[in-house]
């Protein structure tokens, strides 16, 4: 199993446990990262803009103007 798969799994059943749990789980997951240097955290967002232009690159992923993205998250959440 790749990183990713591990990645996805997890989250995937992240998704399963009620609002409240996962709340907590966000906040720890954040609050860890307060714990990070500034490089290491820039690595982080340099391998995620990776990772993101290589999606839009190999097509699995399409791209959507920054207004409709929100207008969509609003409509998910209620907003």
């Amino acid at each position: 199993m790749t990183p990713r798969d591990t990645t996805e799994s997890i989250e995937r059943e992240m998704l399963r446990l009620g609002p409240e749990v996962r709340a907590r789980l966000v906040h720890s997951l954040v609050k860890s990262l307060g714990n990070l240097s500034t490089a290491e955290l820039e690595s982080l967002w340099l391998d995620e803009a990776e990772r993101r232009d290589a999606e839009l690159e190999s097509g699995s992923v399409e791209a959507v103007p920054g207004d409709e993205a929100i207008a969509r998250i609003r409509s998910r959440h209620g907003f």
